[in-house]
């Protein structure tokens, strides 16, 4: 009989919040990679969540201890990497991005401030968008600076190596903007699969 494996964790609304959780620790910061959304991209990769999908592909940084402090020089170097003309935008991911607000916040109110909207942010979460707008206001305001979020859960029941940009079925490529507008989902115009 096969071993059922439970799944991820799900809080209710404003149950984890960044400013109890982060330790606004990094895992890794990758510049010019091709993998993490559109285009090239610099992805940074915040420490902690309590998610903790089976089958996840970054364990290490759901510990919140993982990795190092978040520093100017760092976001420096993030910046600097990004004012390459061939860079397309920033991606955040992690472990949880929304749960690390106060590091994500930061970096996309610089990003926005010195490139507007010529540069792209996209995000990774755990979190579905409908979860999202009924929780915390730092995580509200970072969605609001976001061009494309990446929702749900990673669900392994749901695995798809085909799919573009996500590892499940369940996840949605959802364009920020126009969906804030519409008041409803809207999938990235550009999604093949």
């Amino acid at each position: 009989m096969p071993q059922r494996t439970h799944g991820p964790n799900n809080p209710t609304p404003q149950e984890w919040l960044a400013e109890d959780l982060s330790l606004q620790y990094i895992a890794d910061y990758k510049a010019f990679n091709f993998v993490d959304g559109e285009g090239v991209r610099c992805s940074l990769y915040v420490s902690g969540c309590p998610f903790h999908c089976p089958g996840c592909y970054n364990v290490a940084a759901q510990n919140f201890h993982y990795g190092k402090p978040y520093t100017q020089e760092l976001e420096d170097q993030i910046i600097a990497d990004l004012s390459q003309d061939y860079v397309q935008g920033l991606t955040l991911l992690g472990g949880e991005p929304f749960l690390n607000t106060q590091v994500c916040l930061k970096i996309c109110k610089r990003v926005r401030r010195e490139f507007g909207h010529t540069k792209d942010i996209w995000s990774w979460s755990g979190y579905t968008w409908d979860e999202l707008l009924k929780d915390s206001d730092d995580k509200l305001e970072m969605l609001s600076l976001l061009d494309i979020l990446v929702d749900g859960r990673f669900l392994e029941e749901q695995k798809d190596l085909t799919l573009q940009f996500r590892g499940s079925a369940n996840q949605r490529i959802i364009d920020v903007p126009k969906s804030l507008k519409a008041h409803q989902v809207v999938i990235w115009d550009k999604l093949v699969r």
